[in-house]
């Protein structure tokens, strides 16, 4: 390798303001919610008094994770690593909630277990809910570290910054896109390859609200795309599968997508020609 280059690496290396681990921010990400959640934990616990050690250890874990990173904090690691395990008792309790969502609202759900261990909605929900609250924490970076871990391991990315209300149920999930300032209320269903998005990326519009408001009880069909931070669906819509909308939609509307699908007479077997590959 070029000697040069070799050193302005070192050089890159030497100034790095933050030293911010992003595999030990996943493992604790991971922790936090086996802890809260018994199904998703191997681990054991032999007294109420070995369950808290294993609690402390954690926070202190994650007080070790933004110790590396005080130059970027408005307070100490140790405030904030208390701050976030306070935050558990209400991200456990919107868990179940949405938890229940996806259990009453997918027929092949047989029981909630089943959602929490298996279903990749729940798992992205589950991160993003520990995320936005460090979010809203004012912890830097962190929440993108975990967000981006929940995408990597179901493909759904929702932004820290994104708000959800309760009863979030996400169908199936691939591909579904929340961007930063969305807006979800209660009671939300979103199934597979849905973006909440912008109308525009330019980067003068990073501190406005660019991305679409969703009222309460609506339902958003596979494929849809919703843009723009003026769009409102409003409560109890429903918005059809590849549905693309821009602009706002009153409540209890019914919003659909009508393809051209022509349908013609196939050829003979015999004469079909055959393509390998």
């Amino acid at each position: 390798m070029d000697k040069g280059f070799l050193a302005q690496l070192y050089e890159d290396h030497t100034h790095t303001r933050h030293l911010v681990p992003a595999s030990a921010t996943c493992h604790f990400a991971e922790a936090i919610i086996q802890l809260l959640f018994p199904p998703l934990s191997e681990k054991r616990y032999a007294s109420l008094s070995d369950f808290e050690e294993h609690t402390q250890l954690l926070q202190q874990c994650l007080e070790r994770i933004l110790d590396g990173m005080q130059s970027a904090l408005a307070e100490s690691p140790a405030v904030l690593a208390t701050a976030v395990m306070n935050e558990l008792p209400q991200i456990h309790s919107m868990l179940l909630g949405d938890a229940e969502a996806i259990t009453h609202g997918d027929p092949a759900a047989q029981s909630m277990e089943e959602v929490i261990r298996t279903y990749p909605g729940f798992k992205a929900v589950a991160l993003y809910r520990l995320a936005h609250a460090m979010y809203r924490l004012g912890i830097p970076l962190l929440p993108r570290v975990i967000s981006e871990f929940a995408h990597g391991r179901t493909g759904i990315d929702i932004h820290p910054g994104a708000t959800i209300g309760a009863y979030f149920c996400i169908d199936h999930g691939t591909g579904v896109v929340i961007g930063e300032t969305t807006i979800i209320g209660n009671y939300v269903k979103v199934y597979q390859g849905v973006t909440l998005g912008a109308i525009s990326v330019e980067k003068s519009m990073a501190n406005i609200k660019r991305h679409p408001t969703i009222e309460d009880h609506v339902v958003i069909y596979a494929g849809a795309t919703i843009l723009g931070g003026n769009t409102v669906i409003g409560t109890r819509s429903i918005i059809g599968g590849n549905v693309w909308l821009t602009e706002s939609v009153p409540p209890y509307s019914r919003v659909y997508h009508h393809p051209q699908i022509k349908v013609r007479k196939a050829p003979e077997p015999e004469n079909v020609l055959n393509f390998s590959i």
